[in-house]
């Protein structure tokens, strides 16, 4: 599978689901499954999802970490308090607070940068944690010394032919999953699709709570898709170009190895590019390099397009000769051209709401200028290794510049 499709929100929101959904729709087998393994199902979340937090730590994913803690806690709570009739003690306290504050401590971590679990951000959420089952224990106490039947018969009302938990509570789970799928479809970071599975699963199983190995099941499948997150999100920071968004060079190298026996390559680079970047600022030469990378990510002709370093950008057509794919590099080039890229002085950016009405009866501050490219592309027939293919298309791509800038040469 590859990792660009793992990596796509609708896919990041789908999967929890399509998990969720074909669990439900086989908790028969399962079920039939567990009995038979039933200190394995039992230990099967602790160990998934403490395999979460040993590799979120060296691959610097702690709120992916954080996260799989809390469902870790989580989990043991459930094992540990609620396997009785929910009727029975303080049990339907504990159920109810257990799934009102654990949407609450998902989203608490976003109040931390993305370090190492085992940092001083991780004490801090640890602290918070402390809190929150602290103030919980103080809520069970005074439940169990004073009658609250009067909150379950106004506001923690429940449907039982529809789940034990409070009709509220019901109701605020689908929002805050609903919260989490817009954050993925809107921000499509690895946090978000981590907290949706987690709210996801852990609300199906307070809702079915009264079915057998519900929460084994469900935790297991919370615990396989934090894993999945953590190896997918590692994958995008190895192989994926942080600044333009497009893999990068090693993404390549690791392509060149499955190319087969026809394919071009070619190489392109920004035209006076440090011209550039000494004329507008190292800020704007970003924005070049990732207008640069949006336009290539649309070149047509199947082409893979990848940042090879700096200024310099890679294309890749499998299947075609050179000949065939200059027509696919020469509407690059024209789109390159003929984009107008706006540029903004920084310097004269208003430093207060007063200041900017004043510059405005000035006039536009802005700028529009263009940027270029030059392109040298070979192919297969030229060498056997793609090495030597990417040095023929360096080469071509010299020509390129000797000759002008601005066109493609083969």
């Amino acid at each position: 599978m590859s990792f660009s499709l793992i990596n796509h929100p609708g896919f990041r929101l789908l999967l929890p689901i399509i998990f969720a959904v074909a669990s439900i729709s086989g908790m028969d087998g399962i079920i039939a499954l567990s009995s038979d393994n039933q200190d394995f199902t039992y230990i099967l979340p602790y160990i998934l999802l403490g395999l979460a937090i040993l590799l979120s730590q060296p691959f610097n994913q702690g709120r992916t970490g954080l996260i799989a803690l809390v469902m870790a806690i989580t989990y043991y709570l459930i094992q540990s308090r609620l396997q009785v009739p929910l009727h029975y003690g303080t049990a339907r306290i504990e159920f109810t607070l257990l799934a009102l504050l654990l949407p609450v401590s998902l989203m608490a971590v976003f109040i931390f940068p993305d370090r190492r679990i085992m940092s001083r951000y991780g004490a801090g959420f640890l602290a918070i944690l402390i809190f929150m089952l602290g103030w919980c224990l103080l809520i069970i106490q005074h439940f169990s010394e004073n009658d609250m039947s009067w909150l379950w018969q106004s506001y923690f009302l429940s449907l039982p032919n529809v789940s034990p938990l409070p009709l509220v509570v019901v109701l605020y789970s689908v929002l805050m999953c609903c919260v989490a799928a817009i954050l993925i479809l809107t921000r499509n970071e690895s946090t978000d699709q981590a907290i949706f599975a987690s709210l996801l699963l852990a609300s199906l199983t307070f809702s079915l709570f009264h079915v057998d190995y519900v929460s084994s099941t469900f935790f297991s499948l919370a615990g396989i898709l934090l894993i999945l997150n953590i190896i997918a999100t590692s994958h995008e920071l190895a192989f994926i170009d942080q600044l333009t968004n497009i893999p990068g060079r090693r993404a390549l190298e690791a392509e060149m190895k499955h190319l087969g026996r026809k394919y071009a390559i070619a190489m392109l680079d920004v035209d006076h590019f440090k011209k550039f970047n000494d004329t507008y600022g190292h800020d704007t030469g970003d924005d070049v390099l990732k207008l640069v990378a949006r336009i290539m990510a649309d070149t047509n002709g199947g082409a893979k397009v990848y940042r090879y370093g700096g200024e310099e950008f890679t294309v890749l057509f499998k299947g075609k000769t050179a000949e065939q794919s200059i027509e696919y590099l020469d509407e690059l080039r024209e789109d390159i051209a003929n984009y107008d890229l706006v540029i903004r002085n920084k310097d004269d950016r208003p430093k207060s709401d007063e200041e900017g009405t004043q510059k405005r009866g000035k006039g536009n501050q802005s700028k529009v200028v263009n940027v270029t490219i030059s392109i040298g592309v070979a192919d297969s027939s030229v060498a056997a290794k793609p090495v030597k293919v990417i040095k023929a298309a360096d080469e071509a791509l010299y020509r390129a510049k000797k000759g002008g800038r601005n066109k493609v040469s083969t």
